[in-house]
């Protein structure tokens, strides 16, 4: 158990960071899954069209610092890739 105020204090901070970051990885996570079964199921239409708001939704990860810069880019290119892969065939 913590003994000081800022310990005390700490462990508060963390818990809600705890909280906001699972909130803002499961989004992210069910985002990209939802986007892949998309292409998966050849709806490339629709899929174009949840691609702003999930490339939106992997920035906002990022800006609020529950994902890397680089993870979020490196995410980021790699659904585009699969979109483009898919367009071709």
């Amino acid at each position: 158990m913590p003994q000081t105020k800022s310990a005390k204090k700490r462990v508060r901070q963390t818990r809600k960071r705890t909280i906001r970051n699972r909130q803002v990885k499961s989004r992210v996570k069910n985002s990209i899954k939802k986007f892949l079964n998309l292409i998966k199921e050849k709806k490339l239409e629709e899929a174009k069209k949840e691609l702003p708001r999930l490339m939106s939704i992997i920035d906002s990860a990022w800006s609020k610092g529950v994902w890397h810069k680089n993870k979020a880019a490196r995410e980021k290119a790699k659904i585009m890739k699969k979109l483009n892969q898919a367009e071709k065939y």
